[in-house]
């Protein structure tokens, strides 16, 4: 009967509103493609916002939207069209992106695991043959690695995981003590970088320090202080067995990992400081193969430089804050502050601008056959391949 109220579970309902709420606030901040043997771009691992890290089965989600198969509150059928006024020299160009979806999938993952208390910022593989480890870092001030092949291998149903498999690493932030031996909150780590050959594993914390793990011991052999505020970001150049970090401070330092020592200071923005008002922080940096070339992304511009000859090569402004880059062969991909995959030379020309499903990407993960994973709001992931078409678009799901 219509507005039988009898058997009305107002906690219950309750509850479902805080679910709905949570997966539409979600947010994805880092994705990474799986070591795969074939070479082909088989699973990805999300870090998001809830603290959880899972693993998504790259061919089961392009199979299910094949197939039509889907959680059917979480199907959408929509057209995304965007457009964008852009002046090149003299002349005003209209540009329109129309792109279609058919349908939106509610993925469920392999393997998920319950990382952080608070948001996991960051993902990492630490390449060790047989014992690769899966490194996670996050809000609660912890780096944890879990053995890949236990991720891989779990056959325990998804809705029991979460603490079902125990990290083997578990590293935490330092507390320093201060008036009447009160300790300081412990900082966050917002991310990470590894060196395989010497068994070190870095992190960007929130107390304005760098920190070099040895893996072996669990101890820190190492800490980089300089800069004057927390650090966003963080990538190693393992050829020469440097670190380079990019600040809220507005600046990217690199370190010699043997003295612990800056050697340069990158200041991004030191031109446009001489205007009042227009400070921006070091949001995040990408470093390419070569390790020879470096982009740093700070507010609504990026510059790249030439490490070697210690040159600036260019600057360019974007539309709206750049949240993440890789370098991509002799290219710059990033992504940001609106729902587009921007593709760049070298000199900051803009290549290609590819729709995204995020309203707001926080992530874009680059796997060796150019396949990307775009990652943001929403838990949503968008996989594209390096010919610029749609493979899948999912939501992370799993409770």
């Amino acid at each position: 009967m219509l507005g039988d109220a009898t058997n009305w579970d107002e906690d219950a309902y309750r509850e479902s509103l805080y679910k709905e709420r949570e997966v539409q606030t979600r947010t994805v901040f880092r994705t990474a493609w799986a070591p795969s043997l074939s070479g082909c771009p088989e699973s990805i691992v999300v870090a998001s916002s809830d603290g959880s890290i899972a693993s998504y089965s790259i061919a089961s989600c392009i199979s299910k939207l094949h197939s039509g198969y889907g959680n059917t509150k979480r199907q959408v059928h929509f057209i995304l069209v965007s457009i964008y006024l852009k002046i090149w020299g003299c002349k005003l160009v209209l540009i329109v992106y129309v792109v279609p979806y058919s349908s939106l999938l509610a993925a469920e993952p392999h393997c998920f695991l319950q990382g952080h208390d608070g948001p996991t910022y960051d993902v990492k593989f630490f390449d060790a043959g047989d014992n690769t480890l899966l490194l996670s870092c996050g809000d609660d001030g912890h780096i944890r690695g879990w053995r890949w092949n236990e991720c891989t291998d779990i056959e325990v149903p998804i809705y029991l995981q979460g603490s079902h498999i125990e990290p083997v690493m578990d590293l935490m932030n330092p507390q320093y003590k201060g008036p009447w031996g009160a300790l300081s909150p412990i900082p966050e780590n917002n991310a990470i970088a590894t060196n395989a050959q010497s068994g070190s594993i870095f992190s960007a914390a929130g107390d304005s320090c760098a920190y070099c793990w040895d893996l072996e011991s669990s101890k820190i052999k190492m800490v980089f202080k300089g800069h004057s505020d927390y650090l966003h970001c963080i990538v190693a150049r393992n050829t020469v067995n440097q670190i380079i970090t990019g600040s809220e401070d507005g600046t990217a330092r690199i370190w010699d990992c043997k003295a612990g020592k800056c050697i340069q200071v990158i200041d991004p923005a030191k031109d446009n400081k001489k205007q009042k008002g227009n400070f921006s922080c070091v949001r995040c940096i990408a470093l390419d193969a070569s390790e020879s070339w470096l982009a740093c992304a700070d507010g609504r511009s990026f510059s790249v430089w030439n490490l070697p000859a210690s040159d600036f090569i260019s600057r360019t402004l974007t539309r709206s804050s750049m949240q993440d880059m890789v370098f991509c062969d002799n290219q710059i991909l990033g992504v940001g502050a609106e729902p587009l995959l921007t593709r760049f030379d070298i000199h900051g020309s803009i290549l290609s601008e590819i729709q995204c499903a995020p309203q707001s990407a926080f992530s874009v993960a680059v796997h060796p056959s150019g396949v990307a994973a775009v990652g943001g709001y929403g838990g949503l992931v968008d996989v594209i391949s390096q010919f610029g078409s749609h493979l899948c678009t999912f939501c992370c799901q799993y409770r």
